[in-house]
């Protein structure tokens, strides 16, 4: 069964890990945000990226759920002593994936390419795609004017009022290759529990994206990443307010209504049930929390199940 998954960074990477023990590895298509990336000591640095890759490469830190486990930070502290910023973590061994990236897109290979390397060398039996080729950042503006996404997330940790999102350059961007198709082939296609505004609202900005999942014939199942009003992690319930979207699953749901067909939510926010089928979205009532494998694992086979019928 072709499966396919949008994903963000660390909640996403969550879900694949459990995914991949319920499906076969090769039949898993992940698509993945770019909006976050970013150019750092002059790098190109891909963190959505990466954090699945490593996730799938068995890379990933377990307890920071970003980056490289049994990392250091000699370079950034050794940056940081020459006076420059360093409130982005790099490690040294991630180093060695932006210093390639960086390398391989200067000579004009696609990142789509240079990912697919990259997984090749680590292992990695599914397919990474990034939603793009193109260049396209998520821009939030807040009281003293426009800030790129890694700003506003890492620096400022997000705080500080946001008036609106936009994802510059999307509207000129083309889905990587692959993209399509591997919506329209697969059996179902899955919405980690990622920011519905800054981690799948990028991906779902690239022309070309909502259509095919609009016209699949795949169902379409989510994860909600808001358990009551609140988020799991990030600013996902305050952004989703900025769109006019309600701060609960049903503001998830109405995120992707128009290609939605079941919505994975806490079983504690039963009673929304109504106000989500209003939207014409089946929702499923569960445990989301995800705080190791085996409840990965089983949320994983919960959706593919909720998918199924």
């Amino acid at each position: 069964m072709k499966v396919v998954v949008l994903a963000g960074g660390t909640g996403a990477a969550k879900f694949v890990r459990g995914l991949v023990r319920v499906v076969d590895p090769r039949e898993l298509t992940v698509i993945v945000n770019t909006g976050d990336d970013l150019e750092w000591w002059g790098l190109h640095v891909s963190p959505d990226l990466d954090t699945i890759c490593y996730e799938l490469g068995g890379l990933l830190d377990p307890q920071r759920g970003w980056g490289r486990r049994e990392e250091t930070f000699h370079c950034r502290d050794a940056m940081a002593a020459l006076g420059r910023a360093s409130w982005f973590n790099l490690g040294d061994r991630d180093l060695a994936t932006h210093l390639f990236r960086s390398e391989q897109l200067r000579a004009g290979v696609p990142l789509s390419e240079v990912t697919a390397t990259l997984c090749a060398r680590w292992g990695i039996a599914s397919h990474v795609l990034p939603m793009t080729d193109a260049r396209v950042r998520t821009i939030v503006t807040m009281d003293d004017g426009d800030v790129p996404f890694q700003e506003f997330f890492v620096h400022r940790r997000h705080a500080g009022a946001v008036h609106a999102v936009r994802f510059e350059g999307a509207a000129g961007a083309r889905p990587a290759p692959g993209v399509i198709d591997a919506i329209h082939e697969a059996a179902i296609v899955v919405i980690a529990p990622s920011n519905p505004v800054t981690s799948v609202g990028p991906i779902l900005a690239v022309p070309g994206i909502t259509e095919a999942l609009n016209t699949t014939a795949a169902r379409v199942a989510a994860i909600s990443p808001i358990t009551g009003s609140a988020a799991f992690s990030g600013p996902a319930a305050r952004l989703m307010a900025m769109r006019g979207w309600p701060t609960t699953a049903v503001g998830v749901a109405m995120a992707y209504q128009s290609f939605l067909d079941v919505l994975l939510c806490d079983a504690g926010d039963a009673a929304l049930g109504p106000e989500m089928e209003a939207l014409g979205v089946r929702p499923v009532f569960t445990s989301i929390l995800m705080s190791g494998t085996a409840l990965a694992e089983r949320l994983a086979k919960e959706t593919l199940d909720a998918g199924a019928q």
